[in-house]
């Protein structure tokens, strides 16, 4: 790869259906390149689990990912109402999700703390009542 590849995605916030679709399209973009399946394995990982959360916190928004030679930076923009406490958010098992969402097996709170997990870098940008940017790095090994 000599250019970098910019990816633009729409997450729906109002149909679960198709969360997940961003995610699985660019792992499916990710094989044909040839990037190697560590990588691709984080990336789905990490993208998946940001676009539940926009799902269920933020009614949607949009991911911006750029594949270079060398990364993958994923930035996952919301307008949603924020995050109170970003510290208590990124603890495994915290959720603010509503009952209705856990009955569909979501909310568990492991949504944040697998993002991190699984990327290189991860930056939380979030205001009260304006929205959140989640930037996310995976390096190609």
């Amino acid at each position: 790869m000599t250019d970098v590849i910019k990816l633009t995605y729409k997450v729906d916030g109002e149909d679960f259906t198709r969360a997940g679709e961003a995610s699985s399209d660019l792992k499916g973009k990710l094989k044909k390149m040839n990037v190697p399946p560590d990588a691709i394995r984080k990336v789905a990982i990490a993208m998946y689990e940001g676009e539940i959360n926009m799902v269920i916190h933020a009614h949607g928004g949009e991911i911006t990912v750029e594949i270079s030679k060398d990364c993958i930076t994923m930035v996952l923009a919301d307008r949603g109402p924020g995050i109170k406490n970003v510290e208590l958010a990124m603890q495994a098992g915290y959720s603010t999700a509503p009952d209705n969402i856990r009955t569909l097996g979501f909310g568990a709170g492991m949504g944040l703390p697998n993002m991190k997990k699984y990327t290189d870098e991860m930056k939380i940008d979030t205001e009260l009542g304006v929205g959140t940017t989640v930037t996310m790095r995976v390096n190609i090994a």
